[in-house]
């Protein structure tokens, strides 16, 4: 099941663990708009693609007031390994619990190969200063992220 969540719609607040084990809350954001996106695990191919390309134009992405937020059910650990080895510039979340994951509907049964599993819906979601959803970004192009969000 893919996220029900609109634009329009207050994003849902969370609070989770950050790479070196911070308490993170979207609240902790407002008045900056945020880029909140779902990928299903650190260092495969395509969600490094994604967050490389986010790296290469977060200057881009901050002058025009963004913050990015990465959130997988990856381990802090596994994300500090993964910030360090592609140098990315921004926050990853820890979602072990999957608790951020289910309050904005990216977790669910998938397929491939004909196998059902569960995992992550890569999902973005653009969120304005007052915590409102602007955008949702369900057919994410990895390497062409960025353009997708900033169009």
């Amino acid at each position: 099941m893919q996220t029900k969540l609109q634009p329009g719609d207050q994003a849902p607040d969370f609070e989770s663990i950050d790479q070196d084990g911070n308490k993170v809350k979207l609240s902790d954001y407002k008045g900056k708009k945020v880029v909140l996106y779902f990928y299903p695990k650190d260092n495969t191919p395509g969600c490094t693609a994604q967050s490389c390309n986010l790296r290469d134009n977060y200057e881009q992405l901050q002058k025009q007031g963004y913050e990015v937020l990465g959130v997988s059910t990856d381990s802090a650990k596994s994300h500090q390994k993964f910030i360090t080895k592609h140098e990315l510039p921004f926050t990853l979340i820890a979602d072990e619990d999957k608790s951020v994951h289910n309050a904005y509907g990216t977790w669910g049964e998938k397929q491939m190969y004909g196998r059902k599993y569960m995992g992550t819906f890569r999902t973005t979601f653009v969120i304005d200063e007052e915590g409102k959803i602007e955008e949702v970004i369900g057919k994410v192009k990895t390497k062409e992220h960025t353009a997708q969000i900033l169009k």
